[in-house]
């Protein structure tokens, strides 16, 4: 459980509306193959294929994870516990967009370092109020460790 001054920024789909048309095209595709093709293969397979995929992504365990900010530390949380744990002293480098809402976390190590995509960033995922975070994130790291720029590319 979060400390009571802790921030909980969750996770959440970045494509939901291409998961869920893929849902939507293979399940009317899986249909109208079985209305009027009497089934025919390959057009079951590809429809069943586009909700089976669809589905995937949007019951996805990433889903479940959550960014957990505190006065000591960044945590990243999942269903099975915690990922990582960064106090502030530990980190080594912050790379921020104001801008995009974009910023990349250095831990050392890619295993305790943490991306918050904004706008443009190619990530799968996407974090509830990014603005937020980062300003969490900027107000807690040392200020020499924090390097502004326009874009993360």
């Amino acid at each position: 459980m979060p400390a009571p001054s802790a921030r909980v920024f969750r996770f959440k789909p970045r494509f939901r509306g291409l998961a869920w048309g893929s849902v939507g095209v293979g399940g009317a595709l899986g249909a109208a193959t079985i209305a009027a093709l009497g089934g025919a293969l390959l057009p079951l397979a590809t429809g069943a294929l586009g909700v089976v995929l669809g589905s995937a992504y949007l019951m996805s365990p990433a889903w479940r994870l959550e960014v957990v900010i505190d006065d000591d530390a960044l945590e990243v949380r999942g269903a099975k516990g915690t990922k990582f744990r960064l106090p502030w002293g530990d980190v080594v480098k912050v790379v921020a967009s104001k801008p995009t809402s974009t910023c990349f976390v250095d831990g050392g190590d890619p295993a305790r370092s943490l991306l918050v995509p904004g706008v443009g960033a190619p990530a799968p995922y996407d974090i509830e109020d990014r603005p937020g975070l980062v300003a969490e994130i900027l107000a807690h790291v040392a200020p020499e460790k924090i390097q502004e720029v326009a874009r993360l590319h």
